[in-house]
């Protein structure tokens, strides 16, 4: 999983996995969902991310076994 933020654009990217994206809906007004053929999701896309999350730039990574 990657997760990037572009500031210039302010749009952050959670990857799920690198298969090609076949379709994008945008789920909610900037929330865009990404999936595969199989229509799975592999990424979702928040616009305007500084608006919506309160530091896109801060990363926490939790992993749950």
């Amino acid at each position: 999983m990657k997760v990037i933020y572009d500031p210039e654009v302010d749009v952050l990217r959670i990857v799920f996995n690198d298969t090609p994206i076949e379709e994008s809906n945008e789920d909610k007004p900037g929330v865009i969902l990404d999936y595969d053929a199989a229509g799975n999701i592999v990424g979702i896309e928040i616009l305007d991310a500084s608006k919506h999350v309160n530091n896109p730039r801060l990363l926490e990574h939790i992993v749950m076994a």
